[in-house]
């Protein structure tokens, strides 16, 4: 649904507070919450899509962290400081990660510019013993976000996300304090005011 607070001459593309998405879900892509997806979970996030094909969609959740590091989950990780983030509510159980280390670490692939996924955990582990300072080339997340079939496409339909490109900085950025709002802003003039909406409806 349409909204616009004015009409007559006015441009309706700057009141727009529904703008249509430019891009397609793809591997790379970032998925931002509309502001008042009713989904919990899922409120104020964005997502980098790490899959989406006809047999479903995956990404981890950016904005969503724990109070406590990896070391602390994972008996066998040195104490290296990463920040750990909650990637979704599928898998809750298990860790994954997002690097920028390339092909130092075998089976890894690449998602977006420079930003690649998983591969050898023990490699991992093995260069972030010899050198803790590799921590910062790697995000941590606990679970991740899984879509069947089609139904990130229905999601899309009903309007309950929108769509971005993905870089480096923004997906590795573990200390953004507003990512949800700055994607948003980034994302164009028709875009941003969104950012600016109130979490409770009722305060606009």
């Amino acid at each position: 649904m349409k909204s616009h607070y004015f009409h007559g001459n006015m441009s309706e593309k700057i009141l727009d507070l529904d703008p249509q998405n430019r891009h397609q879900p793809a591997r790379g892509r970032l998925l931002v919450s509309e502001p008042y997806l009713a989904d919990p979970y899922f409120r104020r996030t964005v997502v980098l899509l790490c899959e989406h094909n006809e047999e479903g969609s995956f990404g981890f959740v950016l904005n969503r962290h724990m109070d406590m590091e990896v070391h602390d989950l994972m008996e066998n990780m040195p104490p290296v400081g990463s920040r750990l983030s909650i990637g979704g509510p599928v898998q809750s159980g298990n860790l994954y990660y997002l690097h920028t280390l390339g092909p130092h670490l075998e089976g890894s692939l690449e998602v977006v510019d420079g930003v690649f996924m998983g591969g050898d955990y023990e490699q991992l582990r093995s260069l972030l013993a010899t050198d803790p300072k590799l921590s910062k080339h790697v995000r941590f997340f606990v679970g991740y976000s899984g879509w069947e079939s089609q139904q990130l496409d229905k999601e899309l339909e009903q309007r309950s996300w929108l769509i971005s490109p993905a870089d480096r900085k923004r997906v590795m950025n573990t200390l953004h304090s507003d990512l949800w709002g700055d994607t948003l802003r980034a994302m164009g003039r028709e875009f941003a005011p969104l950012a600016n909406f109130p979490d409770d409806p009722a305060m606009n």
